[in-house]
């Protein structure tokens, strides 16, 4: 559903996801191109990081040129005596489609939690099962969450089915993030890399706990067009903290173990 937007509200989504893009983007290449200084045991890692902000760059571009398209803007101006101010914008009649957000979420958060596990202390086979069903809990929760996602007026009890539908995985992932992988997560020799991957379980925690807040915002009182900014401007703070931030803390992780292996490969 398509709402009338005010200039001041148009230009604050604009430009907020304008910078969740080139976040994206640079995150990308920053990740990417650090990859030769990681040993190869953990570019996989880092490489699956980079991957995430660059499907999320993919994704961001697309919403933001679809947020454009939206709306239009007349060349004329609003003039109260000596005062001019810009019209608002009028809507285009193409949808906006926020549908691209949960394709790019359904593709790179099962990768947001595989890339923490594999620079985890674990053998691969745990690892591998980990992967695989964290990732399956992370997919499930992404479908369950997408239809209540498209009724923002009205009736919302059925958002709040989906809502309380999507939190059961959810709160399996936070369980195991925190203390499912406890016991792998103290077994790191190093304290420094112990505390490196405790803050990135934290850090993803904290920041996916910010997405079921921005999901009830339409049943908190919030409607129309306010209802849009809000949520627009939430998910893309959320998706900077989650993808880019855990994926400069991976690279730190990645690093540090780098830097304890090859020491320990030139003792005597």
């Amino acid at each position: 559903m398509m709402f009338a937007m005010k200039d001041a509200d148009f230009q604050l989504v604009y430009n907020v996801l304008s910078f969740a893009l080139a976040s994206m983007m640079a995150t990308t290449l920053f990740l990417w191109m650090r990859v030769p200084s990681i040993v190869p045991k953990y570019r996989t890692a880092l490489i699956i990081s980079g991957m995430v902000t660059f499907i999320a760059a993919y994704h961001y571009m697309r919403i933001f040129n679809s947020w454009v398209e939206a709306y239009t803007y007349s060349t004329g101006k609003v003039c109260t005596g000596s005062e001019c101010v810009t019209q608002d914008p009028r809507l285009t009649g193409i949808p906006f489609n926020d549908a691209y957000r949960y394709m790019d979420w359904l593709l790179t958060v099962p990768m947001l939690l595989a890339e923490i596990i594999l620079v985890m202390n674990l053998p691969s086979a745990e690892a591998s099962n980990q992967c695989m069903s964290l990732g399956s809990a992370a997919a499930l929760m992404i479908l369950l969450g997408y239809p209540g996602e498209l009724i923002v007026t009205g009736d919302l009890q059925t958002r709040w089915m989906f809502w309380a539908a999507a939190m059961v995985p959810f709160c399996y992932i936070v369980n195991t993030l925190l203390v499912g992988l406890a016991s792998a997560t103290n077994s790191e020799p190093d304290d420094k890399v112990k505390a490196l991957i405790f803050r990135s379980q934290w850090v993803t925690v904290v920041s996916w706990l910010t997405y079921p807040v921005v999901y009830v915002f339409p049943m908190m009182g919030l409607s129309g067009s306010s209802t849009v900014v809000a949520i627009q401007c939430g998910y893309c703070a959320s998706d900077i903290i989650s993808k880019c931030g855990v994926g400069l803390i991976i690279y730190s992780i990645t690093a540090a173990k780098s830097q304890v292996e090859t020491k320990g490969a030139l003792l005597p």
